[in-house]
This record gives structure tokens, C-alpha cells and sequence, in this order.
């Protein structure tokens, strides 16, 4: 069967699952991603750091 060219109509349930949806994964950067490339980003200042000292001689 051949498809209709132009937009596929979205019902009102559809849209208001597709805006839930987005809604749920906006949450999950904010809980899960953030968090995460916070901690990485850390550790590589911390890394850079510690091989950047200079060395202490006794």
C-alpha cells in the first residue's frame, strides 16, 4: 500500500504520551546523566592533579 505524503495526524493520547515521554527522559538526565558525567568529570581533574604535583623529595 502506498503511503500519504505530508504529516501523520497524532491523536490526543498519542501526543500527550510522546510529551510524557519526553518528560520522563528530561527527569532522567537530570537524575541519572548530570550526576554521572559530575563524577567523571572529577575524576579526571583529580587524576590530572595528582600526576601534575610536583614530586616531594625527603
Amino acid at each position: 500500500m502506498r503511503q500519504l505524503r505530508g504529516k501523520v495526524k497524532e491523536t490526543r493520547k498519542q501526543k500527550k504520551e510522546r510529551k510524557m515521554e519526553n518528560m520522563a527522559i528530561q527527569n532522567q538526565l537530570k537524575t541519572v546523566v548530570l550526576p554521572a558525567v559530575c563524577v567523571f568529570a572529577l575524576l579526571i581533574i583529580v587524576f590530572v592533579y595528582i600526576k601534575t604535583r610536583p614530586a616531594v623529595e625527603m
